[in-house]
């Protein structure tokens, strides 16, 4: 072989060997000098040098990943022949039968004695595609990388195999260079197929218990934080206070902006340009950092697909400058499934607001079909309305979980039905609508879907209700509960006389924390989705204060209730396309999608008309569904308004990564991770258009509320990267048989019979 063949593998990877590597290391102190293998000499040590760099460039620390970029999964049945990865990998049962199918094709192409020498060797090399570190095995974490044709082998191992089976390389890979250069070199060979971090390769890394000991299950770092990544789903909203679907199957969701402002985003990512709702003109708001008062709630009814209803919870300020809240049904446009009828609004109930914070927000249904709803206590601090407060009247609606039936009419005129099994319809004290009370503001409340399988747990409410300056907490409703606000905060006493005088039947809250750990609690969601497995039954939820994610964990022998903090990810962990490391500070809200998949919505300056707001996927980077289980298919729904593309700001990880190292430091960033959030000072700017609402309403208390802001970050624009799919690594095998190497037909055992069929009515038909 002669010098140009190291000028063409030189040519042919130029662009990727000028990207920036990890880590440099020679790893090859032989490289430049001529060795001899089994006699034969060997000329061209530059290719193999040439192309062992490639398996440093871009490389990263190995970390499960499968070759289509995803985290591996449990099979739904047992792999046949691939057995090793049989209980976590990266094949299902068809991808284990075409590796199959392709062995039992290239032991065709061996004689007897090969099969012998040669047949566990060949069987782990392709199976390798399947194992937990394909990717790393195969230099496919990062996306620009070169794909191997040949996994990363040891060299001990690589050096045992090329002595007994050198003749079969060319029956494993098309590579010519490799045929070429390596074949019968084994030093190079082996060299060729190194990693740079040895504990990766085969077979060692079957062996490492560090490894293997927590592979699959939820990545803890030190402390025990959950590591989990994000995929950037939505930006440049203006305070995004939620997102919820219409369960009609198209998949659809609805994110609803502050303002007044509904959006539609398609199962492809991309928004309508027409809003499904625009009643600006009507809510309240303000550009008040802080300010709690806007578009609130959003839930549509259970069976929305043939009624087209849904309700709405929003602050206005009435003809007489009353502010207060307003509980309306609208319905969509038959025309148009894609925008609301803004003329078919049904007013439900209007409740006066005595302050400007505290205003609840939440709707929601039941698993019984009515309608939830959660206000908060009025407002100020401390609850001051009456002789024990707003939220211990039960002859007023503020502080309350309320029920009512949407579907019928009281007899006394009230467009909605009071619910018989009401726990104080009876109480001529109490209003019938109140289902539980004693809360002081709750933000985010949620129904848990109940385990996939066995459905246990559906039904619970779920929700964060925000302390006044000392606990935060997390409540599970329960019908006439009293949750003990304001003689409570969470599991203490607030207002001493109170307590003390208080119901030792008070509802506590099944978490609890103080202000060392956040101060404005973000309710969330009980996690049910499919792709990722590892987090069912966890309840996720976060502080929008401080931008920590948190999850519970349920004992089901103790009924208690166990914290571990979130930490999106490490670049290690979440190395896979389009996963992102950070976000935006101020969590807002937290939804679900109609697959049950986990999102929360967070800015990075907290002012209902600032665009700096985003939505983002919660993703479990250690193990994923098995490929199709959770696939769907939406309902398609005519859209007659433009589709705009999704274009994501953030930076992925892949990205970072891949940054040369002489770039100069971004400027501060708005996409803020969990452990170290931060932000800059900095006044809201009033719009032209939201002054005149501003000089009109009364203004947010500061530090009273929900939302206590002082701080501002710009947003951090990001570059988009387009990935190409990765295409299987095992090469096709020769037209023709070797000659040196006889062909032996060979009786198939029962787990290979289904390829072997296929082969042999392909080789009758080539007859």
């Amino acid at each position: 072989m002669n010098e140009p063949c190291c000028e063409e593998v030189q040519d042919f990877y130029t662009s990727d060997l000028k990207k920036p590597m990890l880590k440099e290391v020679n790893a090859w102190p032989h490289a430049g000098k001529s060795s001899s293998t089994s006699g034969v000499s060997f000329s061209c040590p530059h290719v193999c040098l040439c192309l062992s760099l490639l398996c440093l460039t871009g490389s990263l620390l190995g970390h499960p990943q499968c070759l289509d970029y995803g985290p591996p999964f449990q099979p739904p049945l047992r792999l046949e022949f691939c057995s090793a990865y049989g209980n976590f990998g990266c094949c299902d049962q068809e991808r284990d039968n075409s590796i199959a199918a392709k062995y039992w094709d290239i032991m065709d192409y061996i004689d007897p004695q090969g099969h012998k020498l040669c047949g566990t060797y060949i069987k782990d090399i392709l199976c390798q595609e399947c194992s937990p570190y394909a990717a790393h095995l195969y230099d496919a974490e990062n996306p620009r990388t070169p794909l191997r044709s040949l996994p990363g082998l040891c060299f001990e191992y690589c050096s045992e195999f090329h002595l007994s089976c050198y003749s079969a390389i060319h029956l494993l890979t098309s590579d010519k260079h490799i045929q070429e250069c390596c074949e019968t070199n084994r030093t190079h060979f082996c060299h060729l197929l190194q990693l740079q971090d040895e504990d990766y390769c085969f077979p060692k890394v079957l062996q490492n218990s560090a490894l293997s000991r927590s592979l699959g299950s939820v990545l803890e770092k030190h402390g025990g934080c959950i590591q989990l990544c994000l995929a950037e789903v939505a930006n440049g909203l203006r305070n995004p206070v939620l997102m919820a679907h219409a369960a009609d199957q198209s998949h659809r969701t609805f994110v609803a902006e502050q303002l007044g402002l509904v959006w539609v985003f398609l199962p492809d990512g991309s928004r309508l340009e027409e809003p499904f709702l625009d009643i600006r003109n009507m809510v309240l708001a303000t550009p008040w950092l802080g300010d709690e008062r806007g578009f609130l709630g959003l839930a549509f009814h259970p069976k929305h697909k043939d009624n087209r209803k849904f309700y709405i919870y929003y602050s206005f300020m009435d003809k007489n400058r009353v502010e207060k809240i307003r509980i309306s049904e609208l319905k969509v446009l038959a025309s148009d499934a894609n925008k609301a009828d803004p003329r078919s609004e049904r007013n439900l109930l209007e409740l006066e607001e005595p302050a400007a914070n505290h205003n609840g927000g939440q709707l929601l249904f039941g698993v019984d079909g009515y309608l939830y709803l959660f206000t908060g206590d009025g407002g100020k601090a401390g609850d001051p309305f009456g002789k024990f407060g707003n939220a211990q009247n039960k002859s007023t609606l503020l502080g309350k979980v309320l029920r009512i039936d949407v579907d019928g009419r009281s007899p006394d005129g009230k467009p909605y039905r009071i619910p018989p099994d009401n726990p104080f319809v009876s109480d001529p004290k109490a209003r019938p609508e109140v289902y539980a009370y004693g809360v002081r503001n709750m933000w985010r409340c949620a129904v848990d879907r109940g385990d996939p399988v066995t459905k246990k747990g559906r039904g619970r409410i779920f929700c964060g209700d925000v302390g006044q300056n000392r606990f935060e907490e997390i409540d599970l409703i329960v019908k006439g509960g009293n949750y003990g606000w304001r003689a409570k905060e969470g599991f203490e006493c607030y207002d001493t006389k109170l307590c003390h005088n208080s119901s030792l039947d008070d509802i506590l809250p099944i978490f609890a924390y103080g202000r060392s750990v956040g101060k404005s609690v973000t309710g969330g969601f009980v996690y049910r989705g499919c792709e990722s497995p590892n987090l069912n039954g966890l309840y996720i939820f976060g502080d929008f204060m401080n931008g920590r994610l948190m999850a519970l964990q349920e004992d089901e022998k103790t009924n208690k209730w166990k914290k571990q903090d979130i930490c999106i990810g490490s670049t290690t962990a979440c190395a896979f396309p389009g996963m992102i490391s950070s976000y935006s500070k101020f969590i807002i809200s937290f939804a679900e999608d109609e697959a049950g998949e986990l999102y929360f919505m967070s800015t990075s300056y907290p002012s209902a008309y600032a665009p700096h707001g985003s939505l983002y996927k919660l993703i479990d980077p250690a193990r994923r569904a098995p490929p199709g289980k959770c696939k769907y298919k939406p309902v398609p729904v005519k859209t007659k308004s433009k589709r705009i593309p999704f274009v994501p700001r953030a930076k992925t990880v892949l990205e970072l990564l891949n940054e040369p190292s002489t770039t100069k430091p971004p400027k501060k960033s708005s996409i803020l991770t969990a452990a170290t959030p931060r932000v800059s000072s900095k006044k809201a700017k009033k719009t032209q258009s939201t002054k005149i609402k501003a000089s009109t309403a009364k203004p947010a208390p500061s530090g009273k509320g929900r939302l206590r802001v002082k701080a501002e970050a710009k947003p951090h624009k990001g570059k988009k990267v387009a990935h190409n799919s990765r295409i299987t690594p095992t090469p096709p095998l020769p037209k023709k048989k070797s000659s040196h190497l006889a062909r032996t037909k060979k009786i198939l055992p029962k787990k290979a019979a289904l390829a072997k069929e296929k082969l042999e009515k392909r080789r009758k038909k080539q007859l």
